[in-house]
């Protein structure tokens, strides 16, 4: 995977997304949208899938003459600048007698994933695999001498599970000429690395996706880091996929293909990416390559949550184990999938073959839906549950045919309100973390705008989240438990809000803003008319609050606040939030 100067690359990769077009090579440049949603759809269906990162860097598993490598475990031969020769001689120790790969896939099932995908090879050049191309393979160089990916592809088979390959197609720090990194080290830090890029890729590269295509006929190819991928030279990798009819691959070959899917890494993108599939990749702990001193593992609310919010936008989550060099997934993965999995084995129903939340946003939780022929079934996962046994879906003008909670089914009383229907739920949620209720409304979700109103500390908050965006570039971010307003590059691009008072009176204003240049306006108009200069921050994740001003709102009366650039003097910005504070 990405270390941090990559992560920058794959970002813009992921924001700005070719627009799809006939490319050299391309299996797929006449697919009609029939038959992509058909190749795609054991994909869209699965939602939930094991990532496996497993090398010879889990040898030395984050240390390096005694020393502990800072960032993470796979990237520690880039990290310490290892030499080819002193890194290739940790493979005399990767020797995975306790590798079993019937239980791996049997972990994976258990988990409710329904599909595997493995490091074929990373950026350290390895191959599980048996390859002509090169000696540095886990059959020629290790004591193990034998194919890792062939038993676990039929293993995953076995268990009804997609397999699928990832493979570093433009990183290659073993292989003489894969090190070239046009941004950073130019030729490698090692004289054995040198050597012509095209070279390594007719040579090394080009014949190994041929070999594990051919080989394992994988139901995925994950490329990764499209760096120095020119469109001649991305088209010799996508010229191969023909060997698998129907393979899926992701946005990360380069030269400007954009694959099947977008491929947001340890982040969830806050509105998902409408129009395209999409698959968040993460980690449990804090490396995907196994580093013994990373101890920083998740919970299982995080992990749930994540699996959760990733659905109801209409993604695919896939979860990363480390295997040590023994072959062993940690203990800790181990116990935390198994906790997915009893939580799958009740709401799975929720994740599998759903569509993404037809709301804007739930102050309680997630939406996923799935059509129930003329109608539509609702899974609302509530991670919020609420004290006073009532549960409102704002704005939903759907007619609810049943309601019930999906554990054990017992059915809930629905009554109306004015902004949606209220469903009476027990005191005590079913699930610790996220408790699913299972809503049957009659025909396609029709959900109006709900004005967003007080909440306990009497303060109007205007999230991110919750705004309604007009423009070509501007778009919600989500960084960790936290939103804003980001990509606000064009003046004409403009934020608003909804918002209803429940008492007369005057309000201050307060924003909060990161903006690294000086110089932009926002006006603030439609309830009152304000002006705010940004200040300058030290970056775009900086951010600071300041006082608009002062505006009048009358109860009950709904009204509109929008956020417009003043075209002259504007920079970018990012807005995380607009709070208006009661004045008494």
């Amino acid at each position: 995977m990405a270390n941090k100067f990559f992560r920058y690359a794959l970002l813009v990769l992921a924001v700005f997304v070719p627009e799809a077009r006939a490319l050299e090579g391309d299996p797929y440049a006449s697919e009609t949208s029939a038959q992509r949603d058909g190749r795609m759809g054991w994909w869209r269906e699965a939602k939930f899938g094991m990532f496996i990162h497993w090398g010879v860097y889990a040898v030395p598993a984050g240390t390096y003459k005694d020393k502990p490598v800072g960032d993470i475990g796979e990237w520690i031969m880039w990290n310490a600048k290892i030499p080819v020769h002193d890194y290739r001689g940790f493979a005399e120790r990767f020797n995975p007698t306790k590798y079993d790969p019937g239980a791996w896939a049997a972990l994976a099932k258990e988990a409710g994933m329904r599909y595997m995908i493995i490091t074929a090879k990373h950026h350290d050049g390895f191959a599980l695999f048996p390859s002509s191309a090169s000696k540095w393979n886990v059959v020629e160089a290790t004591p193990w001498k034998k194919d890792l990916l062939a038993p676990l592809a039929t293993a995953a088979r076995a268990q009804g599970l997609k397999f699928g390959l990832y493979y570093s197609q433009a990183q290659d720090w073993n292989n003489p000429g894969g090190a070239k990194a046009e941004m950073q080290d130019g030729d490698g830090w090692d004289e054995a690395q040198k050597g012509g890029f095209d070279a390594y890729i007719d040579a090394v590269a080009v014949p190994q996706v041929t070999e594990i295509l051919k080989n394992y006929q994988p139901d995925v190819l994950w490329w990764d880091t499209p760096h120095l991928m020119t469109p001649p030279r991305a088209a010799k990798f996508a010229k191969l996929l023909a060997l698998r009819p129907g393979i899926i691959h992701n946005n990360r070959l380069g030269g400007g293909y954009p694959g099947d899917t977008e491929t947001p890494e340890q982040e969830i993108p806050a509105t998902g990416f409408p129009g395209r599939d999409w698959e968040t990749c993460m980690t449990m702990n804090d490396t995907w390559g196994f580093k013994s001193d990373d101890h920083n593992w998740k919970p299982l609310s995080i992990i749930i949550t994540n699996l959760v919010d990733i659905a109801s936008k209409g993604g695919n989550y896939l979860l990363n184990v480390g295997p040590t060099a023994e072959g062993e997934i940690p203990a800790e993965s181990i116990q935390l999938l198994k906790g997915v999995g009893a939580w799958m084995k009740v709401n799975g129903e929720s994740i599998y073959a759903t569509r993404g939340t037809p709301f804007k946003s739930l102050p309680w939780g997630r939406c996923t839906i799935k059509d129930a022929g003329a109608d539509t079934l609702l899974y609302l996962h509530v991670l919020n549950w609420p004290a006073d046994g009532k549960l409102l879906i704002p704005g939903l003008a759907n007619p609810i045919k049943a309601a019930s909670l999906l554990a054990g089914g017992a059915p809930l009383a629905v009554e109306k309100s004015p902004n949606g229907p209220l469903l009476s739920v027990p005191a005590a949620a079913p699930d610790a973390i996220c408790s699913t209720l299972k809503v049957l409304i009659q025909g396609k979700p029709e959900v109006t705008s709900v004005a967003i109103g007080p909440g306990k500390d009497g303060n109007i908050t205007l999230l991110a989240t919750d705004s309604i965006l007009l423009g070509k570039q501007i778009r919600v971010e989500q960084k960790d438990k936290n939103s804003n307003i980001g990509y606000w590059y064009d003046p004409g691009d403009i934020v608003s809000w909804d918002i209803c008072a429940d008492h007369d009176g005057k309000f201050s204003v307060h924003i909060e803003t990161a903006a690294p240049s000086a110089g932009a306006v926002l006006k603030f108009q439609g309830i009152g008319n304000l002006a705010y200069s940004v200040p300058k921050t030290a970056d775009y994740t900086t951010y600071q609050t300041g006082r608009v001003g002062e505006i009048s709102l009358t109860k009950g009366v709904r009204g509109t606040l929008t956020l417009r650039p003043v075209a002259e003097g504007w920079n970018p910005i990012n807005c995380r939030k607009v709070i208006l504070v009661p004045e008494h």
